[in-house]
């Protein structure tokens, strides 16, 4: 029906209507825009209900040690694929490492002791068990010199090198007296000698490389001197050299000079060192030592201990001649020459060469120098048989690639790689904010888990590590951070040796060069984010569970959404877990989970340990 006051059957609205409702539509949008914006009163009453609500898997984590060989009782309506634990025969499974997969590789250049990664279907879909007895490591200092017997149950060393004093076996642990194979004074005595002529005490040398490490007592003991070192060996015949360090509290990864590059940035270490390495320096056309010279910074540090150095006394000892020997060291120093190395110091066991800070004085006879192709671009790259340039200065004085500050100074002093602007989108700039946001950070995680920045987390490592701002804000004597750069991210592992830490590139795709239950503390930022389209989130949870020990911690920083698909994985796996909002509140995507790993071993009741699935 049309009514007859408007007979086309459309009521008019009056203009002041109209005005009314577009009023009302720009009071609530400038409200909202308020309320967001932080000032309202809405982010508050939103804060208090947060912190009333538990978002939590867990009414509370417990972080502190309580472990005894107890029955795991398995949820009856699990949430999420439960993981069985892997048989015990997988204890100490390395699995890029692993021996049965070396021996099918060419012993040449040590090729068969380098990574060998399993293929997706030879992965393991189980989790690592602690051996029976495992017990929570001793707190550093007391770990640099005693290990539990049932944590690494291998005594094979204290037998092959007990007259060189590595190792001895006392009881229910293992002693560590610091000895070595050319330190038979101890490792202190021959630490000494090499500060005699490095300035190792006043904060010049903070990072350094021990090839061929054995059990890293000369790591040990150069921490006590503030020095981080990167330690390495490879997994062979001496059972557990480097599981032994770590479970000491020592920096260290499986690893071997052979014939790809080592995974550290050029001009990374302030020092490096050979103690009777027995690797074959001249082999190759020296394409060894050639490595280190890659690695070694410009006015750093070369300490070669054991043969051929002092020949004429040991060349019995060794089983080879004077004129092998002699030509030996011959052609050692030949190489340093094209290397421009010179050598300040040789006595007794102990030569010590010192790499020149430029070129400008360098003597090259027609030195085969690498052709450009990214110096750090090393992950799984040939090593190849050529000097790596220094880089270009304007006077004879400076030094190639800039010069550091003394340690602690250069923690936070801005990098030459950041100053001169080497780091696509980072500038002085954004580093020094860099540093304020993970001191924030690191503040919250303390607040979360009060045991982070104790003894109780020695071994720590930080799975995505940026410009090392984690590492750098929980800088302390108490631990020390494995900064992982992964190989599919940006480079920034020159950064984080230039702020006098350490680290290592990685691929998360693959299992880390360590053995189980070597790290106390994991730090995750963004790694799932950067790794959700390249492989599976279970088999990189899996593989932070094999390096975690029980009743560690892991610290994710994601994407809400991204952290809610790790919590379902999670929950299988035995750990604890609790969701935490990002420091600056509920509105921000950012979360923190924070995990906790059960304590339990193979070969208990409730801890079944069939053939992994």
């Amino acid at each position: 029906m049309v009514s007859k006051h408007n007979p086309s059957g459309n009521k008019k609205r009056s203009p002041l209507s109209i005005f009314a409702v577009i009023g009302l539509c720009c009071f609530f949008y400038i409200l909202g825009a308020w309320q967001r914006s932080g000032f309202g009163k809405g982010d508050s009453i939103a804060l208090e209900v947060t912190k009333q609500a538990d978002c939590s898997i867990l009414t509370n984590l417990n972080f502190e040690t309580h472990h005894n060989d107890v029955e795991i009782v398995e949820p009856s309506k699990p949430k999420a694929q439960v993981f069985k634990p892997c048989d015990v025969k997988y204890t100490d499974y390395t699995p890029c490492q692993e021996q049965d997969r070396a021996m099918k590789f060419p012993r040449d250049n040590m090729i068969y002791r380098e990574r060998h990664c399993p293929p997706e279907e030879e992965k393991l879909h189980c989790l690592i068990p602690a051996p029976k007895g495992y017990m929570t490591p001793f707190e550093w200092p007391k770990s640099c010199d005693y290990v539990h017997y049932a944590n690494v149950p291998h005594k094979s060393l204290t037998v092959e090198k007990a007259v060189q004093n590595w190792v001895q076996f006392k009881g229910n642990v293992f002693k560590f007296p610091g000895g070595g194979t050319m330190f038979p004074q101890g490792a202190d005595a021959y630490i000494d000698e090499l500060a005699s002529v490095i300035p190792i005490a006043d904060g010049s040398v903070r990072t350094a490389l021990d090839t061929g490490c054995g059990v890293a007592s000369w790591g040990a003991y150069m921490l006590k001197r503030n020095v981080l070192a990167m330690s390495f060996a490879p997994r062979d015949n001496h059972e557990a050299q480097v599981q032994f360090a770590l479970e000491r509290g020592v920096p260290a990864v499986i690893g071997v000079l052979g014939s790809i590059n080592l995974p550290y940035p050029s001009r990374a270490f302030d020092m490096a060192q050979c103690s009777r390495c027995l690797i074959p320096w001249t082999a190759n056309d020296g394409m060894y030592l050639m490595e280190v010279d890659r690695v070694l910074r410009p006015g750093g540090y070369w300490v070669l201990s054991g043969p051929p150095i002092n020949w004429k006394t040991y060349y019995q000892v060794w089983k080879r001649t004077k004129e092998d020997l002699k030509a030996e060291q011959k052609k050692i120093e030949e190489l340093a020459e094209q290397l421009c190395w010179e050598k300040k110091y040789e006595k007794g066991d102990i030569a010590i060469f010192r790499k020149k800070v430029n070129d400008k004085s360098c003597r090259r006879n027609s030195a085969n120098m690498c052709k450009p192709r990214g110096s750090d671009d090393v992950w799984y790259k040939k090593m190849e048989t050529c000097i790596t340039p220094f880089p270009k200065v304007s006077s004879a004085s400076e030094v190639a690639g800039g010069e550091l500050k003394k340690f602690p100074a250069r923690l936070f002093a801005v990098p030459p790689h950041i100053s001169k602007g080497l780091v696509e989108g980072v500038s002085v700039e954004s580093y020094q904010e860099d540093n304020k946001l993970w001191k924030k950070h690191v503040n919250a995680y303390k607040r979360i888990n009060r045991l982070i920045g104790t003894v109780r987390y020695r071994n720590v490592m930080d799975m995505n590590a940026g410009l090392g701002g984690f590492a750098a804000a929980l800088e302390s004597p108490k631990s020390w951070v494995m900064n992982v750069v992964p190989t599919i991210g940006k480079d920034t592992l020159g950064v984080i040796y230039e702020r006098g830490l350490i680290g290592i590139y990685h691929d998360w795709c693959e299992g880390f060069s360590t053995y189980p239950r070597t790290y106390d503390l994991i730090h995750a930022n963004g790694v799932f984010s950067l790794y959700q389209d390249k492989c599976s989130f279970e088999d990189i949870l899996l593989e932070m569970d094999r390096i975690l020990r029980p009743e560690g911690a892991v610290i994710f920083r994601d994407d809400v959404d991204v952290l809610n698909k790790v919590r379902k994985i999670a929950g299988g796996m035995r750990w604890d877990t609790k969701m935490n909002d990002h420091e600056d509140g509920p509105l921000v995507p950012e979360k923190i989970l924070v995990a906790v790993k059960q304590y339990w071993v193979g070969g208990i009741k409730g801890n079944s340990t069939s053939s992994a699935e």
